[in-house]
């Protein structure tokens, strides 16, 4: 029985999550507008500002940004690349989570073996779900990091740093993720009956974590801010809460998790009634040490807590999952073990069926192989389908970047109806390039550009989701639009791409028409069949034919 040594499995992870820093999507908007977009500002003095960041509402806190601006800034002081530093940032964060998972998985060996810990190394370094979120800008990634981290220290023993993990992962990521450290307050409190030694682990987490955070935002807020508290008095008791930004079937979570995870994720969300089993057929035999027992449920708790509060809310995002995202990969290769473990007792009992009992083995590898297969198909067609934006808002950067523009104007780049993927204003080379609105068939509240200040009050802000008519310009103020040429238009969204008489291409990449592709072979990639079942738009960079 091998096992990769802690340094191999860590080189492994780097390699994998570099990968995802360079060739991930942004697949959410709240990534661009939230977080890339104000630390663009803290370091350019430009960029989107959100009703969130508004010091009326003071729902996000900047010491989350700080924390990306400091590398940031360092990767600065090397080149003036603004792309340099967006992917610099990225692979500072692919860092982070490969540390975390390989902590994780230095903490899974000793407790359930070598077979459990290498199914979780083959899990983490595959999936397409943190292949996504390893490398993120958001929170629930960051809750993600802290989550692995507590889990690990909560195996090994170390309670005051799976407390200290669950504190971080709550006030400076996302406060949700308290709900992840039920569990550990209950095997703290209640197993090991050491009230004291709670309340003294979390009141000094509370303290190192909520101080700083709070002189942070008082600084960039000028009034006294607590975030985390704001985000669950919003989303729990706001009067419109987050209903307001959508709203998904009871389903969306399962397509997505087997999307994400495939097999793996199946694995994980049966994994309680897998070890119920194995605990009634193996147990029965002393096979099982008490240890496994324990830290099986550590696993399994925080995993269906999250299940139960997520899988029930109306209002539904990918990245909602994302702190769990580890436990799902433990959670599977434990039941993995398990159920092979049942099979193997089942199949000695039972005389007729020892002659399979040598193709358990091959199962196991089969069904790694699947998932590893499935896994590199959807990041594939993940890269394939959706990674336009990226690559045009990078044509863009070297258009404006080696053209002569005029020193007497500033340029405008508008967005209509693909406001939602603009990629940040790192992708912008120069300050008098102004990323601009114009109107499309989106009614809700789009971001403004900062003040001067982040303490100033601005105008024209709600946390009802109400459109905000001043956001957007004139069409005939753009000199550049980004727009995909999808062959539909309509009043509100002119296909600008068609008026060649007002516009040219002057950069284009290829972008998946989902609407009118197989939904099998957009979601995997499969060579030679999603060429020939996938349909796909030009994702356009146009430049106005006047403009000079």
């Amino acid at each position: 029985m091998w096992s990769f040594g802690v340094s191999d499995a860590f080189r492994l992870l780097v390699a994998a999550r570099l990968l995802a820093a360079f060739f991930s999507n942004i697949s959410d908007c709240d990534e661009t507008f939230n977080y890339w977009e104000p630390t663009h500002y803290l370091m350019y003095g430009t960029g989107f500002q959100t009703w969130e960041y508004s010091p009326v509402f003071a729902v996000r806190s900047y010491a989350y940004l700080l924390m990306h601006t400091i590398p940031g800034e360092i990767i600065r002081l090397l080149t003036d690349n603004k792309i340099a530093i967006f992917y610099g940032v990225r692979c500072c964060l692919g860092v982070v989570s490969a540390l975390c998972e390989t902590y994780l998985y230095r903490s899974v060996l000793p407790v359930f073996g070598r077979s459990v810990a290498r199914l979780l190394l083959a899990f983490l370094l595959f999936g397409s779900g943190m292949f996504i979120s390893s490398t993120a800008y958001l929170p629930s990634s960051f809750s993600m990091y802290c989550v692995m981290v507590s889990t690990g220290a909560w195996l090994s023993g170390n309670l005051p740093l799976a407390v200290f993990a669950i504190a971080m992962a709550t006030i400076i990521g996302w406060p949700f993720a308290a709900a992840l450290g039920l569990p550990l307050a209950v095997d703290i409190i209640v197993c090991k009956k050491d009230v004291w030694g709670f309340i003294r682990w979390s009141c000094l987490s509370a303290v190192a974590t909520l101080v700083p955070t709070a002189v942070i935002d008082y600084y960039f807020y000028r009034k006294f801010v607590v975030a985390s508290m704001n985000i669950v008095l919003y989303n729990v008791f706001g009067k419109g809460g987050p209903e307001l930004y959508g709203v998904e079937p009871w389903t969306y979570y399962f397509v997505n998790g087997f999307l994400n995870f495939n097999i793996v994720f199946l694995l994980g969300m049966m994994s309680a009634v897998i070890w119920v089993i194995h605990l009634v057929s193996v147990r029965r035999q002393k096979s099982v040490s008490d240890g496994v027992t324990s830290a099986s449920w550590k696993c399994l708790a925080p995993l269906y807590i999250w299940i139960a509060i997520f899988f029930t809310r109306p209002h539904k995002e990918e990245r909602f999952l994302f702190p769990v995202y580890p436990l799902i990969c433990l959670a599977a290769a434990v039941s993995l073990h398990n159920l092979l473990e049942v099979l193997d007792k089942v199949g000695r009992a039972w005389q007729l069926l020892r002659p399979f009992l040598s193709s358990l083995r091959v199962v196991k590898y089969a069904v790694v192989t699947m998932f590893v297969l499935l896994s590199i198909s959807r990041s594939l067609a993940l890269f394939k389908g959706y990674h336009a934006p990226l690559e045009l808002y990078g044509q863009l950067y070297k258009h404006t970047q080696t053209t002569q523009l005029s020193q007497n104007r500033p340029y405008n780049v508008c967005i209509g109806k693909e406001w939602y993927r603009f990629t940040s204003n790192f992708f912008v080379h120069s300050d008098r390039i102004q990323v601009q609105f114009i109107r499309s068939s989106f009614r809700g509240q789009l971001p403004k550009h900062y003040g001067h200040a982040t303490w100033i009050m601005p105008s024209e802000m709600n946390d009802m989701n109400r459109e905000e008519p001043g956001r957007y310009v004139d069409v005939s103020k753009c000199q550049y639009i980004v727009d995909w040429d999808n062959r539909a238009a309509s009043v509100d969204e002119p296909n600008y791409s068609l008026a060649t008489t007002e516009w040219k291409v002057v950069a284009s990449a290829p972008f998946l028409d989902a609407g009118r592709s197989s939904s099998l072979y957009r979601a995997f990639y499969v060579p030679g069949l999603s060429e020939d079942t996938t349909v796909y738009g030009s994702y356009n960079l146009l430049q106005q034919i006047t403009a000079q």
